[in-house]
Order: C-alpha cells, then sequence, then structure tokens
C-alpha cells in the first residue's frame, strides 16, 4: 500500500494511529478542515487574555479534524451504534432506577413494559405457537425469509402498510393524551385537575416487524405531579396505569387522507402486551427487571426497515437505484408504494419520498417524555467533558473561555491507509473503554 509507507516514511503513523483511537472505532468519520481557538476571558472586564489552547487542522496527522459520524444505525457504523444503543440504555435505566440527575425514588413508582402493535393489512407467512402451520399450509423456521411477507402479494394493502408507518407517531401522541384522559377518569378527577396530582412520563423506541411495519415499545411511568422528584398518589398502581393503557390504546385513532374515495383510519391493532416491571411474566419466565427492560429497548434504537425486511439504509434520490439493489421483492413494492404516493400533492406533507427507505416512517426511532429522565443530549455532553478532561483541557471552576472557531466540511470516511491503521487500534479509552455515568 504505497499510501501506508509514505505515511511511514515521514513518521506520523504513531500520531495518526492517536488521531484515528480517538474516533473509537468509527468508520465513516466527517473530515473537517479549519481552526478552533479558545482565549481566557475575564468576565469582570471583558477583556480577552491569552490563547489557551489552537487547533489547526493543517497540523493534524490526517490534515484535517476527524469526528465521529454519530450514525445510529449498526449497519452503517457499528462503533457509532453501539455508542448509541449505551446511551439508550443508560437514559432507560436511568428513568427505572434513578440516577443522571433522576432521583432513585422513581424505582417505587408504578411502571409498565407496553407493547402497542399495528393493525393488519394482509395476511403474511407467519410462526404461531397455536398451528402446527403457516396459514400457506407450511411450516417456517425461524430463518425462513418468507417470514413476514404476504402470502398473497397483490391483495396486499401496501397503500395502507405504507400510510399506517407515515401516522404512527401521530398516532401514539394521541394515545398519550387519551391515557392522561383515562386516568384522570380512573382517579375521580377532572382533565384540568390530573396534572395537579400526577404526571405520566415514558420513553419509546420503535421497531420495525418482519413484514415492515412500525410498532413501538414503551416504558410507561406514574409519577405525582412534579414528575419523577415526587412521589405518586395513593390512588396510583401499575394495575390502574394498566386498565387505562388498554382503554387509551382502544380510543386512539387519527385520520388519515383520502385516496381516490377510500378513506384511510389508523389506530393500533389489537394484539397490546401490558406487563409491570419486575414481574416474572417476560421471555419465558424471566424476571421483567428494570436492567431487561433496558437492554430490551435499546437492543432496537439501532435498527431500522433494513434490519427486518432488508430495505434500505439510506435515502433514494431516484427510483431507479431501487432495481440493481439485492433487497426482497416485499420491499421492494413497499418502497415503491411510498415514492408513488410520495408524488401525491395532498400528501406532500408527509415526504413520503424523502422516508421511501424507511417504508414511509419518518419519526424518531427513539423518544421520550421531558420529565422521564435524562437526555442523549446531557449523556453526549458529559462524554466530550470527559474526554477534555483526560486530554487536559479541561477548565477549573469560575473559568470562563472564549472559542473562536471556523471549520468547513471536506469529505466523509477514511483513505485505504486509515482504514487499515484504523483496523488494527484497540478501541480508544474514552468510548468503549469510558467508565458509564
Amino acid at each position: 500500500m504505497p499510501e501506508l509507507g509514505n505515511l511511514a516514511a515521514t513518521g506520523i503513523l504513531p500520531a495518526l494511529g492517536r488521531q484515528l483511537s480517538g474516533l473509537g472505532g468509527c468508520t465513516r468519520p466527517i473530515r473537517l478542515t479549519g481552526h478552533r481557538t479558545e482565549h481566557h476571558l475575564d468576565t469582570n472586564t471583558g477583556e480577552i487574555g491569552p490563547v489557551l489552547h489552537h487547533l489547526d487542522s493543517a497540523d493534524l496527522p490526517a490534515g484535517q479534524l476527524l469526528t465521529r459520524c454519530n450514525n445510529r444505525r449498526a449497519t452503517r457504523c457499528t462503533a457509532c451504534a453501539e455508542t448509541y444503543r449505551r446511551d439508550t440504555y443508560h437514559l432507560i435505566t436511568s428513568g427505572l432506577r434513578g440516577g443522571k440527575g433522576t432521583p432513585e425514588v422513581v424505582g417505587t413508582h408504578p411502571r409498565v413494559f407496553a407493547t402497542f402493535t399495528p393493525p393488519g393489512f394482509g395476511p403474511v407467512h407467519n410462526r404461531r405457537s397455536d398451528r402446527p402451520a403457516c396459514r400457506c399450509g407450511t411450516p417456517h423456521g425461524p430463518a425462513d425469509e418468507a417470514l413476514g411477507t404476504p402470502i398473497d402479494p397483490d391483495r396486499y394493502d401496501y397503500e395502507a402498510a405504507v400510510l399506517w408507518n407515515a401516522y404512527a407517531g401521530t398516532l401514539w401522541r394521541r394515545f398519550t393524551i387519551y391515557l392522561r384522559r383515562e386516568i384522570a377518569k380512573r382517579a375521580g378527577l377532572t382533565q384540568r385537575a390530573f396534572a395537579d396530582h400526577a404526571r405520566v412520563s415514558f420513553a419509546k423506541v420503535a421497531e420495525y416487524q418482519k413484514r415492515g411495519a412500525v410498532h413501538f415499545h414503551a416504558v410507561i411511568r406514574l409519577d405525582g405531579p412534579g414528575g419523577g422528584h415526587t412521589p405518586p398518589p395513593g390512588w396510583a398502581t401499575a394495575t390502574l396505569l394498566t386498565e387505562a393503557i388498554r382503554a387509551a390504546a382502544s380510543a386512539a385513532t387519527v385520520n388519515g387522507p383520502v385516496l381516490d374515495g377510500r378513506a384511510h383510519r389508523f389506530a393500533f391493532g389489537r394484539q397490546l402486551d401490558i406487563r409491570t416491571i419486575r414481574s416474572a411474566d417476560f421471555d419465558h419466565g424471566t424476571a421483567l427487571t428494570e436492567r431487561a427492560v433496558a437492554g430490551y429497548i435499546a437492543k432496537y434504537a439501532t435498527k431500522g426497515a433494513e434490519t427486518a425486511t432488508g430495505a434500505l439504509d439510506r435515502p433514494l434520490k431516484f427510483l431507479a437505484e431501487l432495481a440493481p439493489l439485492n433487497i426482497t421483492d416485499h420491499a421492494r413494492r413497499l418502497v415503491r408504494t411510498a415514492w408513488t404516493l410520495g408524488a401525491r400533492t395532498d400528501l406532500e406533507h408527509l415526504r413520503l419520498r424523502a422516508w421511501a427507505h424507511m417504508l414511509g416512517f419518518r419519526g424518531h426511532f427513539s423518544t421520550k417524555s421531558r420529565r422521564y429522565s435524562t437526555t442523549l443530549g446531557a449523556l453526549r455532553d458529559a462524554r466530550a467533558e470527559w474526554r477534555r478532561q483526560q486530554a487536559g483541557l479541561a477548565h477549573g471552576p469560575g473559568d470562563t473561555t472564549l472559542v473562536l472557531a471556523h471549520w468547513i466540511y471536506a469529505g466523509t470516511g477514511l483513505s485505504a491507509a486509515e482504514k487499515w491503521l484504523s483496523a488494527s487500534l484497540t478501541p480508544a479509552l474514552g468510548t468503549e473503554g469510558e467508565p458509564a455515568r
């Protein structure tokens, strides 16, 4: 490899290795050119003091600043997706047993783990414990590629399937409104008075079923009026919360578009699974603990449509790009349907072409209510500060700095030599090796 030989000859391989190790295994880093300068700032006089630290991309071994891509998809960048998964795990866990700014008392509040499924759009090949074989008459193994695909593709409602994904996030928001109403009704309160007695907190993640339809896994918690920092009222129980969730999920509906005389209306499917956390009915008798729930939800935070259906993990610019791709016929028809619907002016607000690779779903994969726990941003900031401390760039209490920076995008990815060198490195301390907080 000529490039590697040239780097070795110039003697910058060790320094380049240190720069690459700071990426923590990211394989698609963002390349930036520019500079950053930090000055001490006197807050009393406003006087700009001496330079504390200066960074110029031209002085770096790679000739540019390399920053992580921070892509949450495991198919795009395994290392960054793992960081996202761990952050999601800590976010969910802190809302279940406290930590990272959330009081430990939340572990005593009523909490349930609920799964909300989509409706049916036509019979699909499946494996059911109550039947010896699928409806098609053939038993399917767990790795059978036919699982989740329509038994009769020509009669499968692809239009409704794509629109369900597009409206799933709106339906979830409608459900949360209904849930507060149902809890208030069971507590003998008006909707207006409910906020003075209790608050609903949640964290959810979206997952694609094999058939390409989005469903939600959610932790739902019942707190006092101040959120996790205040105890819930005496009437707040997991049983009451479960009953309210069932009623709200049944009542919540969203009116979709009317296309060619056909009105679409969306609601959750009949299969609704709600389990009290720390019960023994989860995962074949394994106790449903905080750790099990957080791990289960975090697992899906880095997956998209491509994992379940074999679809795409990046947007399409032209439909012609779909032809040579090695994807399933079912995924191809879902993407094509989203693209076709996206050409309609009455559906332009759904941006279906921009999200055709996601089969119409354009929501965030992991979301939470404001008071459930910490945020992904706070976790990233804490990790960045930890790295600054490790690099000796952290400032003491009361210090103030003025930062002047100018960066220009210069590309994405690693050169061949950088890829080889990066693959030979162990993960840098401060990513996989940094202590959990």
